[in-house]
């Protein structure tokens, strides 16, 4: 099965089509002092103010953050939120040429005024329901030309006229002749009959209302029921799984075949769930571009959605902070023992050498991670096709630096390490040197840094015994661990001071 961690670094690859309805977030916020005069209301003045995409537009930010070239077809209109909707896009690396514009649409806007961090009120304003003919007929003809180039399929339906029952309808024709994941995520979902969905993504109430209109608000969870709800919703809507958001319960996933799958969440302390959703869909859209199966994929997209919901508003979670999520992931499923991962890796490093790729090992302590380290690795990865990186335990690293050390514990700092893009495997080792490591890797090439160009190295005879060589790479600046640490704590001790460092 291929690791989480595998699965993320493969987003780079994808080109993703987003089909929904674009919308504009606007947060204005201030500080509130007083009452108005003229009414029981408060007077808010102004610190700050932001634009971000909302609605479909902010799960084209997520794809487009989260590494995907992104094809983003929407309507907006002619005027300026539109203007300012394209704006936000742009900045956040997202063309806005598959955008369609109409003078007979207003574009999709919410704007919300915040006091001292608190809601004051939401205003919204727009509508697309109104576009013109000549507005579908341009988006169908967009869609005509994106689907055959991409390798996933978002819908994003907020229900406000993007996804017309012709779009749906093209859309299957023409995943009929290039299959690639659909999945679907639209407060409609019986518009979807006939769609050949791979995933459709509701929350609890939407797939309440779905197959029981009218129905009130879900108590207490109760799992049983949520399992028979999402069979319903399979019998309405053309889709192979239905995942099921349940906010701070997780997801629960359920294929055609009855199946189901509860799948929980670690929510964070304080949580936001403003375009969580959008996060889920893009993430899941994309593992299951990358070779995830479906359990998988909803994993990934749950990691992506817990660091969205702690971010205060709409966000679009990078890719890098994914890649760290699920990177502590990959290791909570690992063998628990060195021995055991060490032996997994081997397995995976022999079928890489029976098929010629050339493989780099390096090691280090990587307390706190900084430029250096992750130029180096830039540079020892450039040597071969795999990098393998050996990383002190925190027993190890106390005998090599003393007490007090490490800062970080050995499981983030592998952590950190195998979700660096230069880096293709990484493990723990606890003897005094690697040598024992490389007899067990043999690798091609051992990396090393220039400090060590006229020191002799412990482990060279276990790399010459392997059919290796050491390779000595430049160094690069003067940044080192220790020399960061000594900085912290000279202005940790100048504010306690109550001096500049």
């Amino acid at each position: 099965m291929v690791r989480a961690v595998e699965v993320v670094r493969r987003f780079r690859r994808l080109r993703a089509l987003v089909i929904g309805d674009a919308m504009l977030d606007s947060y204005l916020e201030g500080t509130a002092a007083r009452l108005c005069t003229e009414g029981p209301v408060p007077v808010v003045r102004k610190t700050a103010e932001e634009r971000v995409p909302g609605g479909a537009a902010n799960t084209a930010a997520n794809l487009r953050a989260l590494g995907a070239e992104v094809v983003f077809l929407g309507l907006v209109g002619e005027d300026v939120p539109g203007d300012l909707l394209r704006a936000a896009l742009a900045a956040r690396g997202v063309d806005d040429r598959w955008l369609v514009a109409d003078p007979a649409v207003s574009t999709l806007h919410k704007l919300r005024i915040l006091a001292d961090g608190q809601y004051v009120v939401r205003f919204d304003e727009g509508d697309s329901r109104a576009a013109s003919p000549a507005a579908h007929a341009r988006l169908l003809e967009h869609l005509e030309h994106a689907v055959p180039t991409c390798d996933v399929v978002v819908v994003s339906d907020y229900a406000y006229g993007a996804v017309a029952d012709d779009l749906i309808a093209q859309l299957r024709t023409l995943r009929a002749a290039r299959h690639c994941p659909l999945v679907v995520d639209s407060k409609a979902l019986h518009r979807f009959h006939a769609a050949g969905a791979t995933v459709v993504t509701p929350n609890y109430l939407e797939a309440r209302l779905a197959v029981a209109p009218g129905a009130e608000e879900p108590g207490p969870l109760d799992l049983a029921e949520v399992k028979r709800i999402g069979r319903g919703l399979l019998e309405q809507v053309d889709a192979a799984y239905a995942a099921i958001t349940l906010g701070a319960d997780g997801v629960f996933l359920l294929g055609r075949d009855g199946a189901g799958r509860h799948l929980p969440v670690h929510p964070p302390a304080q949580a936001s769930d403003i375009g969580a959703g959008d996060t889920f869909a893009a993430a899941l859209g994309l593992a299951l571009a990358a070779g995830a199966d479906v359990v998988e994929a909803s994993r990934i997209g749950i990691d992506a959605a817990g660091i969205a919901v702690a971010c205060q508003r709409t966000a679009a979670v990078p890719y890098q902070d994914l890649l760290r999520r699920v990177s502590l992931r990959d290791l909570d499923g690992r063998p628990a023992s060195m021995a055991a991962a060490r032996r997994d890796v081997v397995a995976r490093l022999d079928v890489a050498r029976l098929a010629g790729r050339t493989i780099v090992f390096t090691n280090g302590v990587f307390d706190i991670l900084h430029a250096g380290h992750v130029e180096f690795l830039r540079r020892a990865r450039a040597l071969g096709d795999l990098l393998v990186v050996g990383v002190n335990s925190d027993r190890s690293a106390r005998r090599l630096k003393g007490a007090g050390r490490p800062i970080n514990s050995e499981r983030d700092r592998l952590a950190l390490v195998a979700a660096l893009d230069a880096v293709d495997e990484a493990l723990l080792f606890d003897e005094a040197t690697p040598a024992e490591l490389i007899r067990a890797l043999r690798p091609h090439i051992h990396a090393k840094g220039g400090d060590y160009a006229d020191v002799r190295l412990p482990e060279a005879e276990a790399v010459r015994a392997a059919g290796g060589r050491v390779v000595i790479l430049p160094l690069v600046g003067s940044l080192s661990t220790s020399g960061v640490i000594d900085r912290i704590v000279a202005l940790a001790g100048a504010d306690l001071n109550g001096a500049a460092p």
